[in-house]
């Protein structure tokens, strides 16, 4: 699979999302997602802004989180291609172009 079908593929994957409110998902990410139990102090993952090392935090992070699909349309929906960090065990590189894609299949890529 080349990266662009991995963008169609996830972009995909959220499709039965769609007509779940924004605030049933902020409520669900925020009440279940892995990231919010990350623990601070000194086992605080050190993010390096290097794409493969970030991605491996997120992987690690994001392992088994019940709610990674859901983190990933809500991220979509209220920040799209401007926000930092690891959303739905993505990192932004990543993100921006699964966002590129979920745009196509949602809106037609107008936004």
């Amino acid at each position: 699979m080349n990266e662009e079908e991995f963008y169609e593929e996830v972009a995909a994957r959220l499709d039965h999302l769609e007509g779940v409110p924004t605030g049933a998902l902020f409520d669900l990410v925020t009440d279940r997602g892995a990231c919010m139990w990350v623990a601070v102090g000194a086992d605080e993952p050190d993010w390096t802004g290097d794409d493969a090392t970030d991605r491996e935090l997120a992987a690690r992070i994001c392992a088994g989180c019940p709610v990674r699909d859901e983190c990933l349309e809500l991220e979509f929906r209220t920040a799209g291609f401007a926000t930092l960090g690891v959303w739905g065990a993505l990192a932004e590189d990543d993100r921006r172009a699964a966002y590129l894609a979920w745009l196509l299949r949602r809106e037609g890529g107008q936004r």
